[in-house]
């Protein structure tokens, strides 16, 4: 198979399928079952209270760890029909923490991305550092290419991280908490740049705490109450302030205004 080459049913299927999911994790169930599909083109988001399970959902959509209930496929595909060279380059996952351990520039640090398309004695050519920097003007830091990654302020890694993902050049973006460390005008321009994508034709997946901005850029919600529950749907039936208020363990109250749903605590 061309190294570039995806298995044949990646073109047509969803991108990103769970069915009958569920997680525990020792003798907790963190969600009861549950399905999704995504499509290209989409946007789910994540949410619910701290320790509710986001992150361990999103690492088993991730093919980081095995659902305890279910199933969950990649294009189509379980991910044991993926080598991990393929999966890569299909689907991409930006951790919660960047740990540095060593010294880099920030265009070695981006150019990890482009692993996935590297043969295995492979180096990065001209076209992989033209994709890098091109990255990095994305999310801003463009000039930042010989900047030491721990040098860098907290937003400036996490726009580092950011523009490694997309780098990769993947369909599928899997992203934990990736508003990290950045202020609002960074949260924005970030929350704009995965919405491009999308646009685009690929899709995203995101843990988000701030359930603002999940009404305003997510297609559809999954919502965990740290209690087991599930609620999995299109964002306007997933948002609804009875539902939150219960999640969260604590009452709102839901807002329009031109054509904008908000939600503030009482």
């Amino acid at each position: 198979m061309d190294r570039h080459a995806l298995p044949a049913r990646a073109s047509v299927a969803p991108l990103l399928e769970a069915e009958g999911l569920a997680l525990k994790v020792g003798e907790r169930w963190l969600c009861c079952e549950f399905s999704l599909e995504l499509a290209p083109g989409e946007c789910l988001v994540l949410l619910g209270p701290n320790g509710a399970g986001k992150t361990t959902l999103l690492h088993t959509l991730a093919g980081l760890r095995e659902p305890s209930v279910g199933a969950v496929r990649l294009g189509g595909l379980p991910y044991s029909g993926w080598s991990m060279p393929e999966a890569a380059r299909f689907r991409a996952v930006l951790l919660q923490q960047q740990p540095d351990h060593f010294a880099a520039s920030v265009i070695e640090t981006v150019l990890i991305g482009r692993h996935p398309h590297l043969g295995r004695w492979g180096w990065e050519g001209v076209e992989d550092e033209r994709i890098a920097r091109a990255a990095l003007a994305d999310v801003g830091l463009a000039g930042f290419e010989q900047r030491d990654v721990l040098t860098l302020s907290g937003g400036e890694r996490q726009r580092v991280a950011v523009a490694a993902l997309l780098a990769q050049s993947p369909r599928l973006l899997l992203l934990d908490e990736p508003l990290n460390h950045l202020d609002l005008r960074y949260q924005i321009a970030v929350l704009e740049l995965f919405r491009r994508m999308t646009g685009e034709g690929r899709g995203v997946v995101m843990v988000l705490h701030d359930i603002n901005l999940a009404a305003r850029y997510a297609d559809h919600i999954i919502l965990l109450d740290g209690r087991g529950g599930v609620l999995a749907g299109d964002r306007d039936t997933v948002l609804q302030a009875d539902c939150l208020s219960h999640a969260f363990g604590h009452p709102l109250r839901r807002f329009e205004f031109e054509g904008r749903v908000s939600f503030i605590p009482e």
